[in-house]
């Protein structure tokens, strides 16, 4: 490597970071590997140009290679969600979201979206964020029996509230959205419908998660997460939509693209569309039914009491144990996990009940059912013996052994 003489200091800070992930279990839902041609295409000469505005209309010359790769970006994603129109240039989920509101909305309209503490996203309306700041957010939650979303309370709280956009998807919900029903009572309302399915483009994808397609108005997903695109995002909306979506991302929020995020993201569309890729999407979800299912077996609590999707949120209540610690154990025994508050939790955000870990890493090494199985009683171990560093440093033992298995960027 170059930075190695040019920079040793970053050189060691990179070659550490593939050491732990090589070294450990990426368990954080929201995280995945990409492959080498991602990473090959991240690291290209496009990072070199400006290109503001959109393909065969840009404020500056010399982009018509730039042109070629958003085009198949742009045709790509269409193809992979059967959706009107598609905008490839967000920088990220959270202005993704912003944008739309910023396209659709005006500042102080009513939007109803779930709460952070409840599956929910910052920018589902929570009132630290600038979506809770610039627009009045009404906030809908699971029940408390079944922590499950009710349709039907939903339904009167837009009857009520009378939003002009409905947000649906979230960060921390295990179970399928059921978007029609969503698309429905914003049709009811004459709300605009908007799904932000970030964590779950790839189960859509592979047919194991309903898609927001062709019932709901406006879609924003993330490109890496089960997607295993690089770090960014798009937004997907009906045909009537599409030029509002356009000008509120450039250049209504955005100045130039990012090329080389733009190229990788057309990499990610195409490894998405082979039939292998829906393979792996299935297998998320039989890997987190597996893990569900260990961590069932080793007394744990689960919201809902499973999941339908990539990710499980664990209830820490009857172990005595927090999220906070629990994720620092982990982390000592290398099992990345993150803390997370669960429905209606007692505890501090910064200390909550809950634990949220998911599969997508996992099962783009290889791994399957039988190992989740085993990483489930790795995760028990390392609780059970939270201020045990002898016991953390045994499990931290057994998580490299499985990992020399399922080689990473070998």
């Amino acid at each position: 490597m170059i930075l190695d003489t040019q920079d040793p200091e970053i050189a060691a800070a990179i070659k550490s970071e593939l050491r732990r992930q090589r070294e450990g279990l990426e368990m954080i839902p929201s995280e995945n590997f990409t492959s080498k041609a991602v990473l090959e295409a991240l690291g290209s000469v496009m990072t070199n140009k400006y290109s503001e505005g959109y393909p065969g209309k840009r404020y500056y010359g010399g982009n018509q290679f730039i042109d070629v790769a958003e085009n198949l970006a742009i045709e790509r994603a269409k193809k992979l969600f059967g959706a009107e129109h598609v905008n490839v240039q967000c920088y990220s989920g959270s202005p993704g979201n912003i944008e739309i509101y910023f396209a659709l909305l005006n500042f102080g309209d009513t939007v109803m979206g779930m709460n952070l503490t409840h599956g929910g996203h910052l920018t589902h309306g929570h009132p630290v964020n600038f979506s809770g700041k610039a627009y009045h957010f009404v906030q809908y939650g699971v029940n408390k029996e079944t922590e499950l979303i009710d349709y039907d309370e939903v339904r009167e709280i837009a009857l009520r509230e009378k939003p002009k956009m409905i947000v649906s998807g979230y960060t921390a919900y295990p179970r399928e959205v059921n978007f029609k029903k969503f698309a429905k009572i914003a049709e009811e309302v004459g709300a605009i419908s908007m799904a932000d399915t970030s964590h779950i483009s790839g189960l859509i994808i592979a047919g194991v998660h309903q898609s927001p397609f062709p019932e709901t108005d406006v879609v924003m997903t993330t490109t890496h997460k089960t997607l295993r695109g690089p770090r960014g995002a798009i937004i997907m909306c009906k045909q009537k939509f599409a030029q509002q979506i356009d000008k509120a991302v450039f250049p209504g929020m955005q100045g130039g693209p990012h090329d080389n995020n733009t190229a990788a993201k057309a990499v990610c569309f195409g490894e998405a569309l082979k039939p292998e890729f829906k393979e792996y999407g299935k297998q998320i979800v039989k890997n987190a039914k597996a893990l569900a299912d260990g961590l069932i077996k080793n007394g744990f609590r689960l919201v809902s009491g499973g999941t339908d999707t990539h990710l499980v949120l664990v209830d820490l209540t009857n172990k005595n144990v927090t999220g906070k610690n629990a994720e620092a154990a982990l982390d000592r025994a290398n099992i990345t996990i993150n803390k997370n508050t669960i429905p209606y939790d007692p505890r501090s955000p910064f200390d909550p009940s809950g634990i949220r870990m998911g599969t997508p890493a996992l099962t783009t090494r290889g791994m399957k059912e039988p190992e989740m199985r085993h990483i489930a009683d790795l995760i028990s171990e390392a609780i059970d013996n939270v201020n045990d560093e002898e016991a953390l440093k045994k499990v931290k033992m057994k998580v490299m052994e499985l990992t020399k298995k399922f080689p990473l960027y070998d």
